[in-house]
């Protein structure tokens, strides 16, 4: 399974590995993939993981997640 999340403040190479690496320490997460361009992060889930704690990943870690797609 997986979800995808519209993500603002990420602009450089950095800020995709950072996002990358926070969802990726969400239990359930098996991989996340950060698309600058379209400022989106790609999770794939072994399991049901909660939306929410996508979110605080993303936000413990100074991003803005907007929605998911």
């Amino acid at each position: 399974m997986e979800k995808k999340l519209l993500v603002e403040g990420m602009m450089c190479n950095h800020c995709k590995a950072t996002v990358e690496k926070a969802l990726s320490g969400v239990p359930g997460v098996t991989a996340a993939t950060v698309d600058l361009e379209a400022k989106t992060a790609t999770v794939t889930l072994s399991g049901d993981v909660a939306d929410a704690a996508l979110f605080d990943a993303v936000k413990a870690k100074g991003f803005t997640p907007v929605k998911v797609l």
